[in-house]
């Protein structure tokens, strides 16, 4: 046998079975991941005062109804591209968006407690799950999943200013 012909063989003994374990192995975990693109249908955003979630959008039906610094209520009709909730997507995933827990909100021991604290209410859908986060800008819990959670609504927010700049 020639050291080309060994070469060859270690190929098709050693790296050929290891390259098609990844592809079975790994071809599953991507099929049967729980939050696909492909299966993606919208995205919806709440945010205002506990008392007051009148700023809204919804991916899906392209509603965009906010509040100006003049008290006036707008509503408006924004189409996000198909790039752009790829990007949400990916971000959400880049981020642990998946991971963070749905109720993320300070607990209020009194009615007249201060409750002029922004929450957002974050929810991505999906064909078969979705995930749906609540969160208070004084939340104390732990830190990075607050960041997560916060960095995803800034993403989200963001991409409403650009598509409404457009």
């Amino acid at each position: 046998m020639s050291a080309k012909s060994k070469k060859i063989f270690l190929a098709i003994c050693i790296i050929l079975p290891f390259l098609i374990y990844c592809y079975v192995y790994y071809a599953s975990m991507i099929k049967n991941a729980p939050f696909r693109f492909a299966d993606f249908e919208s995205i919806e955003i709440t945010y205002g005062t506990p008392d007051e979630m009148v700023n809204t959008y919804n991916s899906k039906t392209r509603l965009y109804q906010y509040l100006t610094k003049d008290d006036k209520l707008v509503r408006d009709t924004l189409k996000m591209r198909d790039d752009d909730l790829l990007y949400l997507h990916r971000k959400a995933q880049e981020l642990g968006f998946w991971n963070v827990d749905n109720d993320m909100t300070t607990p209020r021991k009194d009615a007249s407690e201060g409750r002029d604290v922004p929450r957002f209410i974050l929810k991505y859908t999906y064909k078969e799950k979705s995930k749906e986060v609540t969160l208070d800008a004084d939340y104390q819990g732990h830190p990075k999943m607050k960041e997560a959670a916060k960095s995803t609504i800034d993403a989200v927010m963001t991409m409403l200013a650009e598509v409404k700049a457009r």
